[in-house]
């Protein structure tokens, strides 16, 4: 925005839609002439207010003689001594001083200077137009790095450790491309900081990821790398907690929601299991469940009926007949 009002004389080429721009860069100005003629007034101001100062000075100075040649002995008051008048003549000229640091505040800020490098979004003003202070020039944004709002569902926050502010240490996060699946472009960033609520309607917890130099710029201004543009919609990767001594189960082999078929090695018999997953995704479900023994054979193919204590027989896998795979006990790392 503005800080001054005036006509706009001159718009940079920088402050077109989309260009870059560098910190302090100038990027429109507006006419001087009406803060050119403030800066001579206020000059003048101040030197004819130094000028009545320096005289109001030597009158004080003089009565004081005056007094004593008269030879009085008591001090003389303030009156005698001019020293209102003094006081007021001071003053005057830190007034006139003000109104000239004003006025040189005026005239530099009728060049509109880049606060930062940065890019333009949108351009509200052309030249010849008459603009007031705080009108709406442009709409920027900072280049050095951006931040990306990563809604994190409720049942997935147990598995990670987020930070809550940029005091605690950061964790790596992946974007990728959300718009085409196809393309293996990514950006990596650092989860920097979390909301401080959940959005009331998903419920959901937003988690900041920061991604410096997101259109990877070189000193010639070429673009190294695909950018990570402004309202670019993105699906981020977070590693998460190791879940140490949990079985990860095929979704084929559950039946009923929550039930699966265990076999025993060595007998050969059937039990159905119910289990609680404790993270699951399209592919598999992770299950920490003590009663179920190491070694353990689950059966992954369909079965109509099933009682417990029942016998199987393990056939050997082909393309029609998928087998009994052995349950390991393995670590887990949920994305």
């Amino acid at each position: 925005t503005a800080q001054v009002g005036g006509k706009v004389v001159e718009i940079s080429d920088s402050l077109l839609d989309g260009s870059f721009f560098e910190e302090g860069e100038i990027l429109l100005r507006i006419d001087e002439e009406d803060f050119v003629g403030e800066q001579i007034s206020a000059k003048a101001n101040l030197a004819r207010a130094k000028a009545d100062f320096a005289q109001e000075q030597a009158k004080s100075k003089q009565a004081r003689l005056n007094w004593e040649d008269l030879g009085y002995k008591e001090e003389p008051n303030e009156l005698v001594l001019r020293l209102p008048q003094l006081r007021e003549a001071e003053a005057v000229v830190e007034a006139a001083e003000a109104a000239l640091e004003r006025a040189n505040r005026n005239l530099e800020r009728a060049s509109i200077k880049a606060p930062f490098a940065g890019r333009v979004l949108t351009r509200q003003v052309s030249v010849g137009q008459t603009i007031t202070p705080s009108t709406g020039l442009a709409t920027v944004f900072e280049t050095d790095f951006v931040e990306v709002r990563l809604p994190v569902p409720a049942r997935e926050m147990p598995f990670l450790t987020l930070p809550e502010s940029v005091t605690q240490p950061s964790v790596p996060v992946e974007l990728r491309d959300a718009l085409n699946s196809d393309s293996i472009v990514s950006w990596k960033g650092e989860i920097v900081g979390t909301e401080g609520a959940l959005d009331p309607d998903s419920r959901e917890l937003f988690a900041i990821a920061r991604v410096t130099d997101p259109y990877s710029r070189d000193s010639a201004g070429r673009t190294l790398h695909p950018p990570l543009r402004i309202g670019q919609p993105v699906a981020a990767e977070i590693e998460g907690r190791i879940l140490s001594q949990v079985f990860v189960i095929p979704r084929d082999a559950v039946r009923e929601l929550r039930q699966i078929h265990l076999i025993d090695p060595k007998e050969l018999t059937l039990t159905r299991h119910e289990i609680e997953a404790v993270w699951s995704n399209e592919e598999f479900l992770i299950v920490a469940d003590k009663t179920i023994p190491n070694g353990a054979l689950l059966s992954v193919t369909r079965l109509v009926y099933a009682p417990d204590g029942s016998k199987v027989e393990i056939i050997p896998s082909t393309e029609e007949t998928l087998s009994e795979v052995k349950l390991p006990t393995l670590d887990a790392r949920g994305t």
